[in-house]
């Protein structure tokens, strides 16, 4: 049985032909249960027949679809064995034999039933496949009926139709079974395991690629059904090792194509690029982030023409070819509506295409990427606005802990860069909604370490935020000023010196009586603080030191950072107090070797990027 399963389709059939004249031939000579044999030897002819209209099936049609064949075929030989054990007995003529042989008109009334039910189940297959295969369609929709094999589950024998018009069907049948499949997909897991395991993602893939007459009707449904499966790994990998991605950039980079096309596979790209790496890295291999900024950035960027009349990139790039002309004056003319859907779908792709990626990222910024999502930040709301936030904050967490990536995207005369932080600040300082000034305080605390000491500008708005009315706003605020004066930071000292001066720290004491996550958060900037610049009668009036002691003696101080840093803390303000200076005291071998290792990942303070 196991050495059936990994045989080709027309060898397992073969096979099984022969097996069923084997039966078929044994039964004819049996000497015991003549009446009954001759039963099975009618029924053997009958599924040997069958069996062969498959094979001829299967010569004439490339596309056939295998699964339903496979299943009732592996089925059909343990049937098949069962008979074949039982029309050896009847033929046995030794008496002794006989005598131990027990047979029963029960085992013929069962072994009689199991070939009926295979008759019924290859019945139901050439059915299907022949008329899928050139019979006028399946009759999506109109013939329901079951094979016997999937009596106990028939959402089986509905998923074998649809997969069967899919790929064998005309381009109706097969757009049908595409919105059919898709239906099925957001019914329950279960369908859509179902769906995957029965091979409907390559018919899926290949609609989508073709499309046919109907083209982007046709495409449509295929990427509608195929994001509807892709919400699990597994599922996004079945459609990763079909080679998937390849077939869904080029869709994505037809020029030719509708918006609503474009919509469809843009969200087919979020879906799989949000649950699973590997796709990520094989969307990052054939260069997604192209297509995807591309367009977004359409009618983003305008400028006037010598006519007066605006000018978008899609025009200035332009083509020769008169369809692509018509296409992309069918696009202007698009309704807003599905103009803006476009982006938003494009956007939130670029978000989760991002989102751990220092490939993707790079690739971002080695485009107008960056620029647009900053405009699309400055001049769009709502859903768009708040993608473009997250995808700029992914972009900001790549450059956290990817130097190169520093150095290249956000080096001082970087307009997209500065156009990007200017933006960041904005929604900062302008925007009321926490669900967008989120995201922007955190991007702007991950670039903390490209920002020179001079950029106070960026701090401000930090330390305002620490007096903000919503508790989470102004925990992020927290995080991200730690950020600027962490021991990771080059320019530390200067950032906590800003800090202080633009009155940061009786906002940060007050913030330590909030909740737990907030006094957490709050007493590790109070201790960069207090490290970085221990001598600030800021701080002294603060009595920074006494809070930091009454933390010490506090469950808060198990934190594994505050563990080691209040200690320090405590230490660096005892000995400004009591008028030391940490300078006179025995340096520190390892905090020397820290500094020295910062100074050489930084560089000099003036060659900081942007």
């Amino acid at each position: 049985m196991m050495e059936l399963e990994a045989k080709g389709i027309k060898e397992t059939l073969s096979l099984t032909i022969l097996l069923s004249e084997r039966v078929r031939k044994l039964a004819e000579e049996a000497q015991t249960f003549k009446n009954e044999c001759s039963i099975i030897a009618k029924q053997a002819d009958h599924l040997s027949q069958m069996l062969r209209s498959l094979v001829r099936l299967s010569n004439t049609t490339p596309s056939l679809y295998q699964n339903p064949i496979r299943r009732i075929a592996l089925q059909l030989w343990k049937n098949l064995g069962y008979a074949l054990s039982l029309a050896r007995k009847c033929r046995r003529t030794n008496i002794l034999r006989r005598v131990f042989t027990i047979i029963s008109a029960a085992d013929f009334r069962k072994l009689n039933s199991y070939l009926d039910t295979s008759l019924g189940d290859l019945k139901w297959v050439l059915n299907v496949l022949d008329c899928g295969a050139g019979g006028g369609g399946i009759g999506i929709g109109i013939d329901f009926s079951l094979p016997p094999i999937a009596s106990n589950d028939p959402i089986l024998a509905w998923v074998w139709s649809y997969i069967a018009a899919l790929q064998m069907g005309s381009l109706e049948d097969r757009l049908q079974a595409a919105n059919e499949i898709g239906s099925f997909a957001l019914d329950n897991e279960r369908y859509k395991k179902m769906i995957v395991e029965e091979n409907g993602v390559p018919p899926l893939l290949k609609l989508l690629k073709e499309g046919g007459i109907k083209g982007d009707t046709n495409k449509i449904a295929a990427a509608t059904a195929l994001s509807n499966l892709a919400n699990d790994e597994g599922r996004v990998r079945e459609i990763v090792e079909e080679n998937g991605v390849p077939v869904i950039v080029q869709v994505l980079s037809d020029s030719c194509l509708t918006m609503k096309v474009l919509i469809s596979v843009a969200n087919l790209v979020s879906r799989m690029a949000e649950y699973d790496e590997v796709a990520k890295e094989e969307f990052a291999r054939e260069n997604v982030i192209m297509p995807l900024v591309s367009l977004l950035a359409f009618e983003t960027f305008s400028e006037k023409s010598n006519s007066g009349k605006p000018k978008t990139i899609s025009k200035e790039t332009g083509t020769s070819s008169s369809s692509n002309h018509h296409r992309a004056r069918d696009r202007e003319n698009e309704k807003d509506e599905v103009k803006l859907q476009l982006k938003i779908k494009c956007a939130e792709a670029l978000r989760f295409l991002l989102k751990n990626s220092v490939v993707n990222s790079q690739k971002i910024t080695e485009t107008k990427g960056l620029l647009c999502l900053a405009k699309c930040i400055e001049n769009q709301q709502g859903e768009l606005k708040l993608h473009c936030l997250m995808a700029v904050m992914e972009i900001a967490a790549a450059v956290e802990c990817n130097a190169d990536l520093r150095q290249s995207a956000f080096k001082t005369n970087s307009s997209a860069a500065k156009t990007t932080v200017e933006q960041l600040l904005r929604v900062i300082e302008e925007e009321s909604n926490p669900v967008f000034q989120i995201p922007a305080i955190k991007s702007i605390g991950l670039l903390a370490r490209t920002f020179p000491s001079r950029e106070t500008r960026v701090v401000r708005p930090l330390v305002t935020q620490l007096r903000h009315t919503n508790t989470e706003v102004a925990a992020e605020a927290l995080i991200a000023l730690t950020k600027f004066a962490c021991l990771e930071n080059y320019l530390r000292v200067q950032h906590s010196k800003t800090i202080m001066e633009l009155d940061g720290v009786p906002s940060l004491m007050r913030l330590l009586r909030a909740n737990a996550y907030s006094q957490t958060q709050g007493l590790i900037l109070l201790c960069y603080l207090a490290i970085n610049v221990g001598n600030s009668e800021d701080l002294e009036e603060a009595r920074a030191s006494t809070a930091l002691e009454v933390a010490a003696r506090s469950p808060v101080a198990q934190h594994p950072l505050l563990r080691e840093l209040i200690p320090k803390a405590i230490e660096h303000l005892e000995l400004y107090q009591a008028g030391i200076s940490p300078e006179d005291t025995p340096m520190n071998t390892s905090a020397f070797s820290f500094e020295l290792q910062s100074f050489r990942y930084s560089g000099r303070k003036d060659s900081k990027v942007y």
